[in-house]
């Protein structure tokens, strides 16, 4: 068991898409247990995430994940300080699962419950595996959301810029979909770009160069549709899809690498104080785009803090470790959560078309 000290010690429920998870983190940022369920197998005959399905399986195996990551942290739910849940952005009927379970627990063992916005615990996550001071600038990349924040403190995030149309793991779906990849797409489109060249396909890099910094990938994903009509039946040959996936990776590599050195100048010269650019989302996991982000670093001379693997995805301990934060800062509230679909991060910021908007 952590040591008392190491208190506040929170249980965190993650339910927001196709991960089930629990953790349980102490505020000394020691993650003490964690558990993931990938629904994978559900959806991979479906291409895509089905919002049924998924409500489905949170409920059939939630409860026995959090007994699970007690059992290993060896805390009882009474020894517990407070249950934290994702409340939003994501699917509404997996969000309701989670937070109907964490009311329950909550209730029945007189604990508090925290409603947590599934982008800030990705936004914070960097604080718990780092330990990073404020602040920072945030590349959020993930299937449903493409931005860059400001992230000045606990609850206070400025939004520099966000996609105009799809986020860049949606991208990664659509294109592993045309090419008959198999879902998830992400992780399926880098393993074939491994013995891909990324010179092989001249594909265009939207918004590359511009002043301010919004993202698009809606026009990249177009182009691999039209290099794959032009190739017909010569696009299922594995060589070539090798190479379109590694030309493709390079290219979302190249805008990701231009819109954030273009956020970091803004910061600049706005003559804010910058420590850290850090990188968050599943698509933090893609080594091509790490590898990428690290040169960016190394020239702009900032320090750039990269998730582990096993926490660049949907997970239960950055919702609990989101919780301490805010129950540290006296930002929790003690009211019933409300499940959102959408829950930006910066309310202030003007609305985006398309797959910005969800944040």
């Amino acid at each position: 068991m952590a040591p008392r000290e190491s208190r506040p010690w929170v249980l965190g429920i993650e339910t927001s898409c196709d991960e089930t998870a629990a953790a349980v983190v102490a505020a000394d940022r020691r993650i003490l247990a964690q558990a993931v369920y990938s629904q994978l197998g559900e959806h991979a005959p479906y291409g895509g995430v089905v919002p049924e399905i998924a409500a489905r399986a949170h409920a059939e195996r939630l409860d026995r994940l959090i007994a699970r990551v007690l059992t290993e942290a060896g805390v009882t739910p009474a020894e517990l300080d407070a249950v934290a849940v994702t409340a939003g952005p994501g699917l509404v009927g997996g969000l309701l699962v989670g937070v109907v379970t964490a009311t329950a627990v909550a209730t029945v063992h007189r604990l508090p419950l925290v409603a947590v916005n599934h982008l800030e615990a990705h936004a914070l996550t960097a604080r718990l595996t780092h330990g990073i001071e404020f602040p920072y600038l945030l590349l959020l990349v993930s299937g449903g959301h493409t931005q860059l924040l400001w992230v000045e403190g606990v609850g206070c995030y400025h939004r520099l810029g966000a996609t105009i149309d799809d986020a860049v793991g949606e991208a990664f779906d659509k294109v592993a979909k045309m090419l008959g990849l198999g879902y998830p797409g992400g992780p399926a489109v880098e393993r074939m770009a491994e013995d891909g060249d990324p010179t092989a396909f001249a594909l265009p890099r939207p918004l590359v160069g511009q002043e301010h910094c919004q993202f698009s990938f809606s026009g990249l994903k177009t182009a691999v549709r039209q290099a794959i009509l032009r190739l017909g039946p010569r696009a299922a040959d594995p060589g070539i899809q090798a190479n379109l996936c590694a030309s493709f990776q390079q290219a979302v590599a190249d805008v990701l690498v231009d819109r954030t050195r273009r956020a970091l100048q803004r910061v600049r010269g706005e003559g804010r104080a910058l420590g850290s650019l850090v990188v968050a989302g599943g698509v933090a996991a893609n080594r091509t785009l790490r590898a990428a982000l690290e040169v960016l670093a190394g020239e702009e001379g900032v320090q750039l803090v990269l998730p582990p693997f096993d926490l660049c995805g949907d997970n239960a301990a950055m919702v609990a470790w989101c919780a301490i934060e805010r129950l540290q800062a006296g930002l929790a509230t003690a009211a019933v959560p409300r499940v959102r679909a959408r829950w930006p991060l910066d309310p202030a910021a003007e609305p985006l078309p398309g797959a910005g908007a969800k944040a």
